[in-house]
């Protein structure tokens, strides 16, 4: 009767050990690194909270070790009814546990959202789109929308200007009404009292002054001309003549790759075609910079009217004050641009 119980307590204690390894086994892999990545990469879960999606994801992303575990301890725990939005990132050290104490709570990784050099607003939509989770085709909707862009302080041609070229960091699944409540807040930051005088004195309006920045870096791709450009522009609007804006005329026709302005084009009926119409187009032609922006609050004082293209086609520009010398620049660039046989 001993000998059976000294068996049966063996038995016992070789299934507790082996229960305990078993367990311990299981919690080393459940702590231990996870992703067989070399660096930092993110998974995603979007509005749908397709979890089978993110099985995938796991597994061509992120270079999951053990799939299968993954999935029996989130059925375990419900994950897959327990799924939140958001970008996840994945790194060489993170473990099952980690990960998916990270899902369950919603505990993301900020990203950076970027824009720039960005002219239509369709553009804007695709690029902001695609870094987010509301994507292109929401964002062109709120953009297009009279009653939105009012809301903001802004009309359909204008809307454009609320948005301040830079580097945003946001969470990924950010609601679109939250994502332009955030650019008015850093409009609103951008156009400080400073920016708001030097404005006042020109005299034009922020967004005038947008406008006005948006042709300013249509017109030069050399960043030192464009206080010089600016002061020209003010120039003929103080005077009441045309802008004359060459690039105002591309945005009319709808061809920014133009590379000689014919008289057929300088007849296109728009109220962006600054040869036909006094002032300020109705809104801007691209999305200025910050550095834009800031030439033309501190553009620079001159007695310039016109300007033309360099002959030597390096993108800089001849400055004239009268409009004889004006001509003469436009002869010798004319004269290279048939040289070059550029029509």
């Amino acid at each position: 009767m001993k000998k059976k119980k000294k068996i049966m307590l063996s038995v016992v204690v070789a299934i507790v050990l082996l229960l305990a390894a078993t367990g311990g086994f299981f919690y080393y892999k459940l702590t231990s690194p996870f992703f067989d990545v070399k660096e930092t990469v993110y998974v995603y879960v979007s509005e749908q909270k397709d979890y089978n999606d993110l099985l995938l994801q796991l597994q061509s992303i992120a270079k999951i070790k053990d799939i299968k575990m993954f999935g029996r301890l989130a059925e375990t725990i419900g994950y897959p009814q327990k799924m939140k939005t958001g970008r996840y990132a994945v790194n060489s050290e993170i473990s099952c546990k980690n990960l998916l104490e990270n899902l369950i709570r919603g505990t993301q990784t900020p990203c950076k959202v970027t824009f720039n050099n960005i002219r239509l607003k369709d553009e804007l939509s695709e690029n902001i789109g695609s870094q987010l989770m509301f994507g292109p085709a929401a964002l062109q909707q709120k953009l297009d929308d009279p009653v939105v862009c009012d809301q903001y302080g802004f009309g359909e041609q204008t809307i454009l200007c609320l948005f301040i070229p830079n580097t945003y960091e946001m969470y990924w699944n950010i609601s679109i009404d939250r994502f332009l409540e955030r650019m008015k807040k850093e409009y609103d930051r951008f156009w400080t009292p400073e920016r708001l005088e030097k404005a006042g004195k020109i005299p034009l309006s922020p967004v005038q002054v947008s406008i006005l920045a948006s042709i300013v870096e249509e017109e030069t791709i050399v960043p030192d001309e464009y206080p010089v450009v600016a002061g020209l522009y003010i120039n003929r609007l103080r005077k009441g003549m045309l802008l004359q804006a060459d690039p105002t005329v591309k945005y009319a026709v709808g061809n920014f790759s133009l590379k000689r302005i014919l008289y057929t084009h300088l007849e296109v009926d728009s109220p962006y075609n600054t040869y036909k119409y006094e002032g300020l187009p109705p809104g801007p032609i691209r999305v200025p910079s910050i550095g834009g922006i800031d030439a033309v609050l501190n553009y620079k004082r001159h007695q310039y009217l016109y300007m033309c293209a360099k002959e030597d086609f390096s993108g800089r520009h001849s400055f004239a004050s009268v409009m004889a010398e004006h001509l003469r620049n436009a002869q010798r660039y004319q004269a290279a641009l048939n040289r070059n046989n550029i029509r």
